[in-house]
């Protein structure tokens, strides 16, 4: 058995932080140096046909510290690349325990569901062989930001959305609005509100050309499949809910196209940057992820890093949806600034959503309450550890950090604190990885600029 390792740096408000990278390093070192160690690739199957591998080596035997490092890889691959089918090939003892614990009656059942959701299968484990696990086979998208034109692109979140009107790639007119689309059952509130958004930002442009939109949740082909922000919607509504997009194309009779925001992140910062190889991270109402590899692909890969392990530490506060422990939402979000507050003696009403709970500590912060600077300090903490486990599973040379949480002073300190860790612990990472934060207008409304840019144009 290995030794758990805590970090150096601790994080002032969540002594108990166990970073993943820690974890799963010095697992595979220890594995590597006992003289046992067996060969795992996880393969991973999304739709047509499009495969996912990882290479890793554990111990044979199914002990409790060796499921805990399998069950947390297995979990961060399937929200950050996603799929429906798990291929399995390793120690026979291991894959029949992730076997039961990914299953309908499994501890991550809520992932399984999800991942059938997500790709229109159910959801399965097949064990096999190293030899047999299918090879890679990525989808290779570029991405190329269309600037030409009159624009209108939008960000939606689950505390706020916000929207721009863009000439040739300049925003002449962006506004931001908060609303509440988790707590609405009616489809038509999701639609209102956006379609009222375009009309007033289409009023400060001679005519629309095209719309591009950016949205929290799994999109595919213009449509949501996975969203917290219809999760108040009932079943037999969730198709009209989730058609919102194509309804506006066919309104405004212009190109439409909408992605998860995550990915618009990593194209806001290649835009804005001209770079590649970029991993976008957005902490607004919940964390979101977007990956450009370095030829500039989109790979068709998930990104949801809200549900991927950072934290190990099995008395971390868990997630409300999907109940598990130690996901990103809770530590690169307006989550996670509610999470810390009791630790850092800040009392709010209880009346209070969490985007009021967050004004609240940028006031203090603004004001130079040292407990709020502690929030962002331990926000610091968790980012500069949870940049190399991210580095583990994704090739990127740039870092785009921006949404609500990163604005105002308490966003600095995120960013300083972060830096810190790396250069301390990380330095290989540090030299390689370069830490982007874009001006204080852009944190808040550059993905519905960037998003305005994703339709091409007919000829």
């Amino acid at each position: 058995m290995t030794t758990i390792i805590k970090s150096t740096i601790a994080a002032p408000l969540d002594p108990g932080f166990v970073p993943a990278v820690l974890f799963n390093r010095n697992y595979v070192a220890a594995a590597k140096k006992s003289g046992h160690a067996a060969p795992l690739v996880i393969g991973l199957e999304r739709e047509c046909g499009l495969m996912s591998r990882y290479e890793t080596v554990v111990r044979p035997s199914a002990d409790a510290e060796t499921l805990r490092y399998v069950d947390r890889i297995v979990k961060f691959l399937l929200w950050a690349r996603g799929g429906w089918k798990l291929h399995f090939g390793g120690p026979k003892a291991i894959g029949q325990r992730i076997t039961k614990i990914y299953s309908a009656r499994g501890e991550r059942k809520f992932d399984c569901e999800m991942m059938e959701k997500s790709y229109g299968k159910k959801f399965q484990v097949v064990l096999t062989t190293v030899a047999k696990v299918p090879k890679n086979k990525e989808r290779q998208v570029a991405v190329v930001g269309h600037l030409k034109g009159y624009r209108l692109g939008f960000d939606l979140g689950a505390s706020d959305y916000k929207v721009s009107a863009v000439i040739n790639g300049e925003a002449v007119f962006t506004e931001e609005t908060s609303w509440i689309p988790t707590k609405a059952a009616n489809p038509e509130y999701h639609y209102h509100h956006i379609s009222a958004a375009l009309h007033r930002a289409a009023t400060h442009l001679p005519r629309v050309d095209a719309i591009g939109g950016s949205s929290a949740g799994i999109i595919v082909d213009n449509e949501i499949r996975v969203a917290s922000l219809l999760r108040s919607i009932p079943k037999k509504d969730f198709a009209k809910a989730a058609g919102v997009f194509k309804r506006i194309q066919r309104e405004w009779n212009v190109p439409v196209v909408v992605i998860n925001d995550g990915d618009v992140t990593a194209l806001a910062g290649a835009l804005s940057l001209r770079q590649k190889g970029m991993l976008g991270i957005a902490m607004g109402s919940s964390e979101a992820g977007g990956f450009m590899d370095r030829q500039g692909r989109i790979l068709g890969w998930l990104n949801e890093l809200a549900f991927a392990p950072v934290d190990y530490n099995p008395q971390a506060v868990a997630d409300e949806w999907s109940g598990d422990r130690g996901v990103g939402a809770m530590y690169f979000s307006q989550q996670a600034v509610n999470k810390l507050l009791s630790a850092a003696k800040i009392k709010l009403p209880e009346k209070l959503v969490l985007p009021e709970r967050l004004k609240e500590v940028q006031a203090l912060m603004a004001k130079g309450d040292e407990r709020a600077a502690k929030i962002y300090e331990t926000i610091g903490v968790y980012l500069g550890y949870t940049i190399p486990h991210y580095a583990d599973f994704y090739d990127f040379n740039h870092l785009l950090i921006l949404g609500r949480v990163t604005t105002g002073k308490g966003g600095d300190i995120v960013i300083a604190k972060a830096r810190e860790v790396l250069k301390s612990e990380f330095p290989e990472v540090a030299r390689k990885v370069a830490i982007h934060v874009p001006d204080e207008k852009s944190r808040r409304v550059g993905q519905a600029v960037a998003a305005a840019s994703l339709p091409e144009l007919k000829k």
